[in-house]
Protein backbone atom coordinates (compact mmCIF):
# COMPACT_ATOMS: atom_id res chain seq x y z
CA UNK A 1 0.00 0.00 0.00
CA UNK A 2 1.43 3.40 -0.63
CA UNK A 3 2.09 6.06 1.71
CA UNK A 4 0.20 9.42 1.49
CA UNK A 5 3.72 10.66 0.73
CA UNK A 6 4.36 9.08 -2.00
CA UNK A 7 0.65 8.66 -3.50
CA UNK A 8 2.25 10.31 -6.79
CA UNK A 9 5.03 8.38 -7.27
CA UNK A 10 5.39 5.60 -9.56
CA UNK A 11 6.58 2.52 -7.51
CA UNK A 12 9.71 0.50 -8.97
CA UNK A 13 7.95 -2.80 -7.21
CA UNK A 14 10.07 -5.34 -8.78
CA UNK A 15 13.11 -7.09 -7.38
CA UNK A 16 15.63 -4.35 -7.09
CA UNK A 17 19.24 -5.21 -8.95
CA UNK A 18 22.66 -4.38 -6.74
CA UNK A 19 24.49 -1.03 -7.01
CA UNK A 20 27.60 -0.36 -7.46
CA UNK A 21 31.45 -0.79 -8.91
CA UNK A 22 32.09 -3.71 -10.43
CA UNK A 23 35.69 -3.31 -9.69
CA UNK A 24 34.89 -2.98 -5.62
CA UNK A 25 37.01 -3.79 -2.76
CA UNK A 26 33.87 -3.90 -0.37
CA UNK A 27 31.01 -5.46 -0.67
CA UNK A 28 27.94 -4.54 1.29
CA UNK A 29 24.90 -7.15 2.32
CA UNK A 30 21.73 -5.58 3.20
CA UNK A 31 18.18 -7.79 4.14
CA UNK A 32 15.80 -6.58 1.40
CA UNK A 33 14.50 -3.80 -0.10
CA UNK A 34 11.92 -1.21 1.97
CA UNK A 35 8.37 -0.99 0.93
CA UNK A 36 9.01 2.47 0.27
CA UNK A 37 12.46 2.68 -0.24
CA UNK A 38 14.17 1.01 -2.79
CA UNK A 39 11.00 -0.93 -3.36
CA UNK A 40 9.68 2.32 -4.75
CA UNK A 41 12.61 3.82 -6.31
CA UNK A 42 14.88 1.18 -7.88
CA UNK A 43 17.70 1.60 -6.65
CA UNK A 44 19.24 -0.57 -3.16
CA UNK A 45 19.07 1.49 0.41
CA UNK A 46 17.47 4.66 -1.90
CA UNK A 47 14.74 6.96 -0.63
CA UNK A 48 14.09 5.86 2.43
CA UNK A 49 15.60 5.93 6.41
CA UNK A 50 18.07 3.31 6.21
CA UNK A 51 19.08 4.82 3.13
CA UNK A 52 19.54 7.95 4.77
CA UNK A 53 22.03 7.09 7.17
CA UNK A 54 23.65 4.64 5.13
CA UNK A 55 25.54 7.01 2.12
CA UNK A 56 25.42 9.78 4.63
CA UNK A 57 28.31 7.18 6.11
CA UNK A 58 29.62 6.08 3.11
CA UNK A 59 30.14 9.64 2.06
CA UNK A 60 32.26 10.18 4.80
CA UNK A 61 34.21 7.17 4.71
CA UNK A 62 35.14 7.72 0.83
CA UNK A 63 32.64 5.20 -0.38
CA UNK A 64 29.73 7.26 -2.10
CA UNK A 65 29.88 10.51 -3.98
CA UNK A 66 27.50 12.08 -2.20
CA UNK A 67 25.58 12.32 1.19
CA UNK A 68 22.36 11.48 0.16
CA UNK A 69 20.40 8.95 -2.55
CA UNK A 70 16.87 9.79 -3.57
CA UNK A 71 16.71 8.22 -6.85
CA UNK A 72 18.55 6.46 -9.70
CA UNK A 73 19.03 9.75 -11.58
CA UNK A 74 20.38 11.61 -8.45
CA UNK A 75 24.07 11.07 -9.69
CA UNK A 76 24.90 9.10 -6.87
CA UNK A 77 27.81 6.74 -7.29
CA UNK A 78 29.59 4.48 -4.69
CA UNK A 79 33.56 3.92 -5.37
CA UNK A 80 34.91 1.25 -5.00
CA UNK A 81 32.10 -0.48 -2.98
CA UNK A 82 28.75 -2.68 -4.47
CA UNK A 83 25.66 -3.21 -2.68
CA UNK A 84 23.55 -6.21 -2.83
CA UNK A 85 21.01 -7.81 -0.21
CA UNK A 86 19.72 -11.59 0.28
CA UNK A 87 16.72 -11.19 -1.03
CA UNK A 88 15.76 -8.59 -3.91
CA UNK A 89 11.84 -8.27 -3.05
CA UNK A 90 10.02 -6.00 -0.72
CA UNK A 91 8.65 -8.68 1.85
CA UNK A 92 5.58 -8.61 3.78
CA UNK A 93 6.46 -7.22 6.81
CA UNK A 94 9.87 -6.30 6.09
CA UNK A 95 10.75 -9.62 6.90
CA UNK A 96 11.52 -12.18 4.16
CA UNK A 97 10.66 -15.89 5.06
CA UNK A 98 13.46 -18.74 4.22
CA UNK A 99 11.76 -19.11 1.09
CA UNK A 100 12.98 -15.87 -0.51
CA UNK A 101 15.92 -15.82 0.56
CA UNK A 102 16.73 -19.19 -0.92
CA UNK A 103 15.09 -18.11 -4.14
CA UNK A 104 17.95 -15.46 -4.31
CA UNK A 105 20.80 -17.17 -2.90
CA UNK A 106 21.96 -17.85 -6.63
CA UNK A 107 22.26 -14.46 -7.25
CA UNK A 108 24.45 -13.67 -3.79
CA UNK A 109 26.40 -16.49 -4.89
CA UNK A 110 26.95 -15.60 -8.28
CA UNK A 111 27.72 -11.52 -7.56
CA UNK A 112 30.36 -13.17 -4.79
CA UNK A 113 31.82 -14.57 -8.46
CA UNK A 114 32.31 -12.00 -10.12
CA UNK A 115 33.50 -9.88 -7.65
CA UNK A 116 37.64 -11.34 -7.49
CA UNK A 117 38.53 -7.79 -6.00
CA UNK A 118 36.33 -7.59 -2.59
CA UNK A 119 39.41 -7.52 0.24
CA UNK A 120 35.60 -6.60 3.06
CA UNK A 121 32.58 -7.75 3.68
CA UNK A 122 30.11 -5.31 5.77
CA UNK A 123 26.82 -7.59 6.55
CA UNK A 124 24.19 -5.26 7.20
CA UNK A 125 22.31 -7.03 10.13
CA UNK A 126 22.46 -11.13 11.30
CA UNK A 127 20.86 -12.25 8.92
CA UNK A 128 22.90 -10.89 6.09
CA UNK A 129 25.70 -12.33 8.54
CA UNK A 130 24.33 -15.84 8.65
CA UNK A 131 23.87 -16.16 4.91
CA UNK A 132 26.69 -14.84 3.86
CA UNK A 133 28.41 -17.58 6.26
CA UNK A 134 26.12 -20.20 5.11
CA UNK A 135 27.22 -19.64 1.77
CA UNK A 136 30.63 -20.28 2.71
CA UNK A 137 30.16 -23.24 4.77
CA UNK A 138 28.37 -24.83 1.59
CA UNK A 139 31.08 -24.35 -0.50
CA UNK A 140 33.30 -25.77 2.15
CA UNK A 141 35.22 -23.07 3.12
CA UNK A 142 33.84 -22.85 6.81
CA UNK A 143 33.28 -25.96 8.28
CA UNK A 144 30.98 -24.15 10.88
CA UNK A 145 29.43 -20.87 11.74
CA UNK A 146 29.98 -21.14 15.31
CA UNK A 147 33.10 -19.96 15.53
CA UNK A 148 31.70 -16.60 14.11
CA UNK A 149 29.60 -14.87 16.05
CA UNK A 150 27.81 -11.69 15.57
CA UNK A 151 28.34 -8.26 17.00
CA UNK A 152 28.49 -4.75 15.77
CA UNK A 153 31.86 -4.14 14.13
CA UNK A 154 33.50 -7.51 14.47
CA UNK A 155 35.52 -8.61 12.10
CA UNK A 156 36.78 -12.14 11.19
CA UNK A 157 39.18 -14.01 8.63
CA UNK A 158 36.86 -16.73 7.76
CA UNK A 159 38.72 -18.54 5.04
CA UNK A 160 42.69 -18.58 3.41
CA UNK A 161 42.05 -15.98 0.49
CA UNK A 162 38.33 -15.13 1.30
CA UNK A 163 37.27 -11.29 2.21
CA UNK A 164 37.41 -10.40 5.67
CA UNK A 165 33.72 -10.34 7.05
CA UNK A 166 32.43 -7.11 9.07
CA UNK A 167 29.32 -7.36 11.32
CA UNK A 168 27.24 -4.13 11.78
CA UNK A 169 23.99 -3.49 13.02
CA UNK A 170 21.13 -2.87 9.86
CA UNK A 171 20.78 1.36 9.60
CA UNK A 172 16.96 0.81 9.82
CA UNK A 173 14.81 3.47 11.74
CA UNK A 174 14.42 1.07 14.58
CA UNK A 175 17.62 0.44 15.40
CA UNK A 176 18.60 4.47 14.84
CA UNK A 177 15.66 5.96 16.54
CA UNK A 178 16.25 3.57 19.40
CA UNK A 179 19.98 4.36 19.98
CA UNK A 180 21.26 0.77 19.25
CA UNK A 181 23.13 2.46 15.97
CA UNK A 182 24.62 6.15 15.94
CA UNK A 183 25.88 7.04 12.64
CA UNK A 184 29.20 7.40 14.58
CA UNK A 185 28.81 3.60 15.24
CA UNK A 186 28.31 2.97 11.40
CA UNK A 187 31.06 4.72 10.32
CA UNK A 188 33.73 2.75 12.08
CA UNK A 189 32.41 0.03 10.29
CA UNK A 190 33.20 1.33 7.42
CA UNK A 191 36.11 3.32 8.51
CA UNK A 192 37.58 -0.33 9.47
CA UNK A 193 36.30 -1.72 5.99
CA UNK A 194 38.36 1.17 4.12
CA UNK A 195 41.41 0.45 6.22
CA UNK A 196 41.21 -3.41 4.56
CA UNK A 197 40.37 -2.77 1.57
CA UNK A 198 43.10 0.00 1.26
CA UNK A 199 45.80 -2.98 2.54
CA UNK A 200 46.58 -0.89 6.08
Amino acid sequence: MKRRAYRDCDYWGKPVPSFGDPRAGLLIIGLAPGAHGSNRTGRMFTGDMSGHVLYRVLHQTGFASRPDSVSPDDGQRLIDAYITAIAHCAPPGNKPSREEIANCRPYLERELDLLPNVKAVVALGRLAFDNYLGILQRRGLIRSRAPFVFSHNCAFETAPGQPILIGSYHPSQQNTSTGKLTEEMLAAVFRRARKIVQGK
